[in-house]
């Protein structure tokens, strides 16, 4: 074998190498930028709307989307190359972290719809209060005339 065949070996190796350490090191920034659980459960409010704004808030997932990204366009290519011996626990790694993203971003979704719709329906339903003591009021002015 020539030395430059075992310069080229050496030299996919290494960069095989690289391309797991990029994927790995990726997948451990996703992970950093989800939600802390603690920060997701115990959250500090005076009302209802502060407390889904507060969770809001705790289930934003950053740059988490953006490293798994990188993480899987490094496997990707390394895949491709057939650089990596055993990449099966990458895969896994990965198919794990986006699942989990994409709970966190469903769970912030339905709490930024729930966000919106508290307000319209506290704003009913004082409408509807006050719109219910009307009446009330007319049925027993109309009770006492007929009286």
């Amino acid at each position: 074998m020539s030395q430059a065949t075992l310069d080229d070996d050496e030299l996919f190796e290494d960069a095989a190498s690289e391309m797991r350490e990029d994927v790995e090191a990726s997948l451990e920034k996703a992970r950093a930028a989800l939600p802390d659980a603690d920060e997701i459960w115990a959250v500090e409010a005076d009302n209802t709307l502060g407390v889904l704004n507060a969770l809001r808030s705790a289930l934003d997932v950053g740059d988490a989307e953006d490293h798994l990204r990188d993480a899987k366009k490094w496997y990707t290519m390394g895949e491709r190359a057939d650089a990596f011996e055993d990449g099966d626990d990458l895969a896994e790694e990965i198919e794990a972290v986006a699942e989990l993203l994409g709970d966190v971003e469903t769970a912030h979704e339905q709490v930024s719809d729930l966000a919106s719709t508290v307000p319209q329906l506290r704003s009913t339903l004082e409408e509807f209060a006050d719109d219910g003591g009307a009446d009330a009021e007319a049925d027993a002015d109309a009770d006492e005339a007929e009286a």
